[in-house]
Parts: structure tokens; C-alpha cells; sequence
């Protein structure tokens, strides 16, 4: 155990304790203390039946929105909350009844007892506020208010009131932070003795172990730092960063062992026993995470426990949507004769952007690295998108930074599999996927699933040769494909020549001239093209900034581009841009009021302070006032209801997808 001062926070210190998985522990007195405590539960629920050996626990995405008018008019999915959340869901699911027969959770447990049902995934609209109910089902226990206002705020502290939580599990990426700190401050009133467990973008930006575990590194704008130097009152108990799928099942494992057998609140005291007890005793399973448990007093010391498991295979884990309604509706998906938007799953076979962008907090720089689907890649993907079909999705779209991370053999293979099961008769198919088309409507949703990718101006047009990108967006289209999303951050070469994604730069071939013809051959399939713009990057100017909207409506009027997203460049805690432009110890994610007015609403993520110094408040209002000009309806504008769905494409992984954003690689 190593006893030192917060690394990066600089700005006061706190005392931190790093516990390693193989530091000692009583093995012996913490099984037979499992033991004992199981045989107690066992007797107290024969002498009492109607007693449940089940604790409630509520799972929040913490919005980033604050009112209507910059309102994302259609979310996507919380995959970031759902897939945290799939390892611990699916265990306690299957650990749900006799007391006995329970394997991981074989003590008290979270109220994780039923997936929805079939008939219940059906019903469901998308609206992200659950009807809690009594004996809800997984996807109940999520609340996902999509907007902080008033009216949120309102129906948490009913939810709380009615729920009595003992855990609270909240997901935040940056601009969402205030908002979840001021949810775990209601949470505090409301249910004091409530566990309340931080996680998501944010988390995984600011906070981690250095290498080797002997050290914690904190920036200044994480959670840690701020409670530590008074900002913000301590709301937060815990904290899971990194790969967290494997550490929220081992820490609500931990919680649950640390509840006290009569009123069924958590002994905070015991949550780090039992969490030793618990790695010591299975060991750490795959991936990279790290676990911080708060101080539980004044001059108290934090404790954190760094989990470097071996490499994870994303194939291996349950699916995210396997606890959770499908609630997305995206109309760059529509209907043939309806001409409805339909219900779409959100799908990422890889974690990370392999380009390594100064501004974006997708690079596999930023995190820990690139996972992929890995052991039968193309197999595990085409039984998870029918296991989605089987859900209710009438189109997928992959939220990886790049489609199959770029690699056109994947991409190959994948669509000819896909293009292959979709026309297949359902009886001669492999048994993994009969097991999820039960039904005429379940084929008939197969045969016309449609969805869409991301993919790279540079990927189309100069990683590989022009019939190369040909073939593969003729495969892409068989399969079903209909939808192709690129970033093209900017059209003035004085931009994109610091920009890594630009990688093979020619004097005869500005960057302008490989975006058209990029557009051109997506077209040239019949597909639908999505695009987002950055301002804000090195270099930019008003010049630069009027180059960028002058070219991009030219693309727009010649019809290469149907959707177009402007986005302001803004700083995330984690990306080499924040520190660069002298933003790391600048960043204020903490406050719980901020001046969220005109013309920031009009952007994701935008906020006074926080975004790009390059441009004044008169170039961001220049922005919005052009871009509705010269793009026109193809601006996917959330500020009026004229396509502002426009992709609900390109949205950060595990987040909500709205408009494509600076966090793109």
C-alpha cells in the first residue's frame, strides 16, 4: 500500500491509499464470514417469506442538455450506461431465485431479477423515463431524463422517494458532470444512506493509476479534485474508470456484501474488505479499470484499487441491449412506405478511433487503447445483430469511430455474411441465430434491416484504391447499408494539415478535393451521406471558418451531402488540444449553474468557458447564422424542427447520438 498525494489535481492534495489485488488478505476469515452471513440470509428469509433477499438500485444518465430549444429532438441509447452495466445485469439475472442455486450473487442482491420481456420491448416509445412499477424489469431501473430542467429534477426526487434506493448508479461524460454531481446531491437528501456510484467519460478521463498502480493521477477537473478542494460538497462515494464491465460487477458484489443483513443499508466501512476478498478470491478478470472509494470523513484517506486484467475481448461480454429496451428512432433510417424513423440499435465492434486527433477524446491515445471484437469477430457480430432484430430493431447503426476500425477485409466479410443470412432460409441457419428469429416478423425485420457506418475521408480515398472502395460500398449496400457518416472537420487545407486523420497529404489534392471525392463515390451507391463540421481546430480563422461553410453548402448543393452537423471544437479533460491551448487547469465541469445561453445551446456540448479559444462569442453566433443560411435544411439543426435529427449518427460511444460531434476520430 502506497500512500501519496493526488498526481495532477494541483491544487491542494489528498491522501490516497492504492491497495493492489495481491495485497494480503484473511482469506480464510472472509469466506467464512460469506458463509456465515449466507446462512443467516438463508434462515431469516424461511422465517419470513415475504421477505426478499433484493435491494433497489436506480442507474442514471446524467444529460447534457439543459433546455428544450438545444434539445437533441432524437436521442439514442445510453450505451455507455448499458454496456458498464451488462456484465453485473446479466450475473445477477441469472443469479435471481433460490438463494442456493445463486453463484455470483449469492447473498443480498441488486433488484436485477427479469429482462423485459418480448412483449414489453415492443411497447416501449423514446422516451428515456422509465414507469418504475412493481416488480420492474431491468430496463425500469434506468432513468434518463435527456434534458436537466426543472421538470427532470421533479421526477428524480419522485423516483427517489418512491424507489428508496441503496445504490444509484450515474454516467457522465464531460458537459453532463454538474448535472450528475447536482443528481447524487438529490440523492443525498433524499436517500441518505443511498451508495452512490460515478462513472462514464468523464470518470474514465480524469481519473487512473499510473503504471504500475503506485500512484493516482488525478486532473483537475475530476471529481476527486474538485470535492477535495471544496467545489462541490462530497455526493460521491465511488467511482469506477477504465473498462469498467467487469469492476461494477465486482463492486456491486462487494456492496452488496458490505449490506447490513437488517436494514439493508451499505457499511461503508466494509465495502473495501469486501472488495479484496472478493478480487483475492476470483482474481482480476479482463480489462483495465480502476476503482476509487471516497474518504468517509474529514482527515480520512481515499482508497483506490487499480484492475489490470488481461486484454478484453468486447465479443465476450453480454450484449448491452440484453437488460434494455431499444428506444432510439432515427429518421436517417426511415420506413419504405411509412416513411417513419425507425427503431434503431446502437452496435460498436471496436472501442476506440485508431487515428490519433489532437482534439478527440475517441482516439485509442486517450484510452486504453483499441479492443475489438476478437475471437470469431464476424460470427459474434451477425448473432448480435439478430439477437437486436429479435429486440425490436428495424435498423443498426455502428457507432465504432471507423466501421470494423477500417479494415476492409472485415468489412468485406462482414456484409457478405450479413447479405448471406438475410436472404437465407431461417431454417437452414446456424443455431445461434435460429435461437433469436422465432417468428415471421423477426425474418421479415432481418430481410429489411437497414443501417449505416461511419467511415474516413482518407479510408475511401486514399488508404485504399478507388475500386477497393468500390467494392466494399457495393457490398456495404447489399447488405443493407444505407446510411454513411464522415467527419470532415473542415475544408481550409490551413486546418487540416495539422489534423492527423489528413494522412496522405498531395500538393495536387487538397483535402477539399479528397472530400468530394470521398462524397462521390458514397453517392455513387445510392447511399445517404451524414457529415459533421469542427470549428475551432489549430489554424482556424474567420476566413477559414467562411472557406469551410462556403465549400461544404457547395457539397450540399450538388447533392454529395444530405446531412451536414457544424460543431465547436470543446475541450475534454483528457485530449492533447486541452492542454495545448493551456485549457487542463482551466476547464470548469463542476459548477452547478453556468451561463448556457445563446449561441452555445445551438451547439453539442458547447458551453461558455470550455470550448475553443480560437473563436470569439461573435464567430460562433457567425456559425449558426451561416450555416442555416448556406446549408439549409441539410443542417441538421437542433435549435428548430427542420432535420434535426440529422444522425443521430456519430455519436460518442456509449453516449447519446444526436448531433456528430468534436469528439469524433
Amino acid at each position: 500500500m502506497v500512500t501519496h498525494v493526488i498526481e495532477e489535481a494541483e491544487s491542494g492534495s489528498d491522501r490516497t491509499v492504492m491497495h493492489g489485488v495481491g495485497d494480503p488478505v484473511d482469506a480464510e476469515s472472509f469466506l467464512e464470514r460469506c458463509r456465515r452471513r449466507r446462512a443467516r440470509l438463508a434462515d431469516d428469509l424461511g422465517a419470513a417469506p415475504n421477505r426478499t433477499r433484493y435491494f433497489p438500485v436506480l442507474a442514471v444518465l446524467a444529460p447534457v442538455m439543459t433546455q428544450a430549444e438545444g434539445e437533441i429532438t432524437y436521442p439514442g441509447d445510453p450505451m455507455a450506461l448499458y454496456a458498464a452495466l451488462s456484465v453485473a445485469v446479466h450475473r445477477a439475472v441469472h443469479d435471481a431465485g433460490p438463494l442456493e442455486d445463486a453463484t455470483h450473487y449469492n447473498d443480498l442482491a441488486p433488484e436485477w431479477t427479469a429482462f423485459p420481456s418480448k412483449a414489453y420491448r415492443a411497447s416501449v416509445g423514446h422516451d428515456g423515463v422509465r414507469p418504475y412499477g412493481a416488480a420492474p424489469n431491468t430496463d425500469q431501473m434506468v432513468f434518463d431524463p435527456r434534458v436537466w430542467d426543472e421538470a427532470a429534477r421533479d421526477a428524480w426526487i419522485r423516483l427517489l422517494r418512491e424507489v428508496r434506493p441503496r445504490v444509484v448508479l450515474i454516467s457522465a461524460v464531460s458537459p453532463a458532470h454538474r448535472y450528475a454531481l447536482e443528481i447524487a446531491a438529490l440523492v443525498r437528501r433524499e436517500v441518505p444512506g443511498a451508495y452512490v456510484v460515478l462513472g462514464g467519460r468523464h470518470a474514465d478521463e480524469t481519473l487512473a493509476a499510473a503504471p504500475g498502480g503506485s500512484r493516482l493521477l488525478v486532473k483537475p477537473s475530476g471529481t476527486p479534485a474538485v470535492i477535495q478542494e471544496g467545489k462541490v460538497p462530497p455526493v460521491i462515494d465511488a467511482i469506477v474508470a477504465g473498462e469498467a464491465y467487469h469492476a461494477v460487477d465486482v463492486l456491486m458484489r462487494a456492496l452488496a456484501l458490505a449490506m447490513d443483513l437488517g436494514d439493508r443499508w451499505i457499511d461503508r466501512a466494509r465495502v473495501l474488505p469486501c472488495l479484496q476478498g472478493l478480487l483475492h478470491q476470483e482474481g482480476v478478470k479482463p480489462g483495465k479499470a480502476l476503482v476509487f472509494l471516497s474518504p468517509q470523513g474529514a482527515g480520512e484517506p481515499s482508497h483506490a484499487v487499480p484492475l489490470d486484467g488481461p486484454a478484453l475481448d468486447l465479443a465476450s461480454l453480454p450484449s448491452p441491449y440484453e437488460a434494455f429496451a431499444i428506444r432510439s428512432y432515427f429518421p436517417i433510417f426511415e420506413g419504405p412506405e411509412s416513411g417513419d424513423p425507425l427503431r434503431t440499435a446502437h452496435f460498436m465492434v471496436s472501442s476506440a478511433c485508431p487515428y490519433r486527433c489532437n482534439f478527440c477524446s475517441e482516439s485509442a491515445r486517450v484510452g486504453h487503447g483499441l479492443r475489438r471484437f476478437r475471437d470469431d469477430a464476424i460470427g459474434k457480430a451477425i448473432e448480435r445483430i439478430c439477437e437486436y432484430v429479435s429486440y425490436g430493431a428495424e435498423a443498426v447503426f455502428f457507432d465504432d469511430s471507423v466501421f470494423w476500425s477500417g479494415r476492409y477485409k472485415d468489412m468485406t466479410e462482414f456484409c457478405r455474411e450479413l447479405g448471406r443470412i438475410k436472404e437465407a432460409d431461417p431454417a437452414t441457419l446456424d443455431p445461434r441465430l435460429r435461437a433469436h428469429l422465432v417468428g415471421e416478423e423477426d425474418t421479415e425485420r432481418l430481410r429489411n434491416l437497414q443501417w449505416g457506418a461511419q467511415l474516413t475521408v482518407d479510408t475511401l480515398v486514399a488508404l485504399h484504391s478507388a475500386e477497393e472502395s468500390d467494392d466494399v460500398l457495393r457490398l456495404m449496400r447489399n447488405a443493407g447499408c444505407s446510411y454513411v457518416y464522415i467527419g470532415i472537420e473542415s475544408m481550409s487545407s490551413q486546418v487540416m494539415d495539422g489534423i492527423h486523420k489528413n494522412l496522405r497529404r498531395e500538393v495536387d489534392r487538397p483535402w477539399a478535393a479528397k472530400v468530394r471525392d470521398a462524397t462521390e463515390l458514397v453517392k455513387k451507391h445510392g447511399l445517404r451521406v451524414g457529415t459533421s463540421v469542427l470549428f475551432g481546430l489549430d489554424g482556424e480563422t474567420r476566413s477559414s471558418i467562411d472557406e469551410t461553410i462556403h465549400e461544404v453548402g457547395r457539397l450540399i448543393d450538388d447533392g454529395l451531402i444530405d446531412l451536414a452537423s457544424p460543431n465547436i471544437l470543446t475541450y475534454h479533460p483528457a485530449t492533447p488540444v486541452t492542454r495545448q491551448h493551456g485549457m487542463h487547469e482551466r476547464l470548469d465541469y463542476h459548477s452547478p449553474r453556468v451561463d448556457n445561453r445563446k449561441p452555445y445551446i445551438y451547439f453539442e456540448e458547447a458551453f461558455p468557458g470550455v470550448v475553443s479559444v480560437l473563436l470569439t462569442e461573435d464567430d460562433i453566433w457567425h456559425i449558426h447564422n451561416e450555416t442555416r443560411i448556406h446549408w439549409g435544411r441539410a443542417r441538421n439543426d437542433t435549435s428548430v424542427d427542420t432535420g434535426a435529427a440529422a444522425g443521430a449518427a456519430g455519436a460518442a460511444p456509449g453516449e447519446h447520438a444526436g448531433v456528430p460531434g468534436d469528439v469524433h476520430g
